[in-house]
């Protein structure tokens, strides 16, 4: 049986852990991809090109996806994800709100995963603890995931992450649940294999 891939939207605010969710989530799983994506943004110190990001211009990007979130531009090439999906592997695309809305228009079948901590106070704790980022940009990050939260209503899954390996265990099996869906499935009713 040769199933298409499914492609599966992870959005959360910044601070979330999706990251760690997701890649826990993936470790025993040979069916699935972490896309990268595209950003016009430079690399911050550490980042390597073609691992956390492909970085390129803006005229690059141009030819590559058709996307743009604040004054960056981020995307996965479209041609990228549909190879995969068709060679039966799930792709996973971790971007945020904005962005999850564009794949959602283009391509509705995708799975939508909402990760979030389990108040916007251990959010808060979590971002300071990063070391990251001034009280201010905190702050910024923190306003902006109360933004996120109004416009999540479109997500097929909440996941609350209060514990890292529960949460990659509900993303396991949300994974495992919609590639069992009968819409994937019916030709084998007709077709059996």
């Amino acid at each position: 049986m040769n199933e298409k891939g499914k492609l599966i939207v992870i959005s959360g605010p910044s601070g979330a852990g999706k990251s760690t969710v997701v890649f826990k989530a993936i470790e025993a799983r040979d069916n699935v991809c972490f896309s990268t994506s595209v950003t016009t943004r430079k690399p911050r110190p550490g980042e390597v090109d073609g691992k956390e990001y492909f970085f390129v211009d803006l005229d690059r990007f141009k030819e590559m996806v058709d996307a743009e979130y604040v004054a960056n531009s981020y995307g996965t090439p479209r041609s990228y994800v549909e190879q995969k999906l068709n060679e039966g592997v799930d792709v996973i695309l971790d971007i945020e709100v904005q962005g999850a809305r564009q794949v959602n228009e283009k391509m509705p079948d995708a799975v939508k995963v909402f990760i979030i901590p389990p108040s916007l106070d251990e959010l808060k704790r979590r971002l300071e603890s990063r070391g990251t980022d001034t009280a201010r940009a905190v702050e910024a990050r923190l306003i902006r995931a109360r933004q996120e939260y109004q416009e999540a209503d479109f997500y097929d899954y909440i996941i609350v992450n209060d514990d890292a390996d529960k949460a990659a265990s509900e993303l396991s099996a949300i994974m495992t649940a919609e590639r069992c869906r009968a819409a994937g499935r019916k030709e084998l009713l007709t077709n059996p294999v």
